[in-house]
């Protein structure tokens, strides 16, 4: 009988161990989450999401491609205090985007730099 009680209280700490992962997971998912849902709103810092497709081989992969006409022109009525809000965010990271990239781009458009 002993044995059982401490078997079964064993696997209730296990189960609660679990039960608190599972929660810090889930309040991860809702800030990421609400992040991801409040920057596209209206796009991402004024970025439509037509504008952030053609802007993403230009910030991912280990050989980004030199931004298109559709990207730079997107890029252009962007609000870099925005993008630079997510400058050191693991957010970007999250979507492969990698921040430098995203912060160089402007320059590649031959756009003023964000102001960060």
């Amino acid at each position: 009988m002993a044995k059982l009680v401490r078997s079964l209280f064993k696997e209730s700490e296990e189960m609660e161990k679990m039960m608190k992962v599972a929660a810090v997971v889930m309040l991860l998912v809702v800030v990421i989450g609400g992040e991801v849902v409040r920057s596209n709103a209206d796009g991402f810092c004024d970025i439509t999401q037509e504008g952030l497709y053609a802007c993403k081989p230009s910030v991912s992969g280990p050989k980004p491609v030199t931004p298109s006409e559709a990207c730079c022109k997107a890029l252009k009525g962007a609000n870099m205090p925005c993008l630079c809000s997510y400058k050191n965010k693991n957010i970007l990271q999250i979507f492969g985007i990698d921040p430098k990239l995203a912060m160089d781009l402007p320059a590649k458009c031959h756009l003023p730099p964000p102001p960060c």
